[in-house]
């Protein structure tokens, strides 16, 4: 019996997905739970495994088509069986049709007709070779006449070279908007429409938190073997102060606000071809070398193109540590449907005053991104200050 593959629904939100690329072609035989289309969602691009073992008789949507949930997008088969009513769709974008030959001929009769030029110089121009529309004319009304067409042929035989088009400068290079990078342009580009920005930010002073991962670096390594980063570190103390301060962990629900029960801080990742946000999930919950340990876990799926739905969804605030690529401040766009977004910038040594002396301190901007639907500046303010205290005297993450 013939099977419908179809566009899966793989979480409440998702409406649609858009085929990035086949990995099977019509007539390719196909076993049931093997890879057989890569699909991207809002969130992630996964392979989609193949609901039964046939021959892909017909793709009915091709690689690059948004398609909505549960639409069939091909058909599997054993070679010879009936298929479904549906077979007869055809591919969405149908061959150019060639014109016909008449018509080419008289689109030519009338681009020649359009030179404005003498019968005598089209005569010569067609005994000597030369292209008229190279040419320009000294005639009436810039008319080529034919002293026009003999000065051409004069400057071939003494130059070797025809008239020629005025030199082009080298094609721009177009890169396609598709797969994750089309997903993130629509989303950012919803976000920043939709969504009321506003910025606020602090330069922190980082000396105890590094010293903080100098002390507790080895008994992290020892338990999860792995190794502490600044980021680890950040996402703790982002996870307790949003336990202090609701409203920044809240979304918009038509006309209502929602405070969420769980902290789930999500971690920007740039990949190759776009930027990814997997989820930590509870991280208010997870001690330092277990939030290490989560978040290298996803870095590494995140690379391999391994992520599930559950990895990269459900996040109530997003971290992103720009700071490992020189970037001394940035204002991140919000990740909808969450509130706010952390950016954080590169810790460089800078002489800070310090009671009535300067001294040189390792500083860094942390910038926050919030959404004034839900938080006014004020609220914004003292969860931004909350974040620097906890960095500038980290032992009241044991409070």
């Amino acid at each position: 019996m013939a099977t419908t593959v179809i566009m899966p629904k793989l979480g409440l939100t998702m409406k649609e997905g858009t085929i990035e690329k086949w990995l099977k072609q019509e007539g390719d035989r196909v076993e049931k739970g093997e890879p057989l289309v890569e699909i991207i969602t809002e969130k992630l691009n996964f392979q989609y495994e193949s609901p039964a073992s046939g021959i892909l008789r017909k793709i009915l949507h091709h690689e690059g088509k948004v398609v909505p949930v549960t639409t069939p997008i091909a058909i599997i088969a054993e070679e010879g069986e009936a298929l479904p009513e549906f077979e007869a769709i055809q591919s969405e974008v149908p061959a150019e049709a060639p014109m016909p030959a008449a018509a080419v001929r008289k689109e030519m009769k009338e681009h020649r007709e359009r030179i404005f030029a003498s019968p005598v110089a089209r005569k010569t121009a067609q005994e000597k070779g030369i292209d008229l529309s190279l040419l320009k004319g000294s005639g009436p009304g810039g008319r080529i006449i034919q002293t026009d067409v003999l000065t051409a042929v004069e400057r071939v035989q003494t130059e070797g070279v025809r008239p020629s088009v005025p030199a082009q400068k080298p094609a721009d290079k177009l890169i396609p908007l598709k797969g994750i990078r089309k997903i993130i342009a629509q989303r950012m580009t919803e976000s920043f429409r939709d969504t009321p920005h506003f910025y606020l930010s602090v330069e922190v002073d980082m000396s105890a938190v590094q010293d903080l991962k100098e002390r507790v670096q080895g008994e992290v390594e020892k338990r999860a073997k792995v190794r502490l980063t600044l980021t680890d570190i950040l996402v703790k103390v982002v996870a307790r102060a949003l336990k202090e301060h609701p409203i920044m962990n809240s979304r918009i629900e038509g006309d209502q606000i929602r405070l969420l029960e769980e902290i789930n801080v999500g971690v920007a990742i740039a990949l190759e071809d776009g930027l990814i946000v997997p989820v930590v999930h509870r991280a208010d919950q997870k001690s330092l070398a277990e939030i290490a340990t989560v978040i290298r876990n996803l870095t590494r799926r995140a690379r391999r193109g391994k992520l599930s739905l559950e990895d990269v969804g459900g996040g109530t605030f997003t971290l992103s540590n720009m700071g490992m690529l020189g970037i001394d401040k940035i204002n991140p766009i919000i990740n909808p449907p969450e509130c706010s977004i952390l950016g954080v910038g590169r810790t460089i040594e800078k002489p800070v005053a310090r009671g009535g002396e300067i001294k040189i301190k390792p500083m860094a901007w942390f910038s926050l991104s919030s959404d004034h639907r839900i938080v006014d500046g004020a609220a914004a303010g003292l969860f931004l200050n909350h974040i620097q205290k906890i960095i500038e005297n980290p032992a009241l993450l044991l409070v």
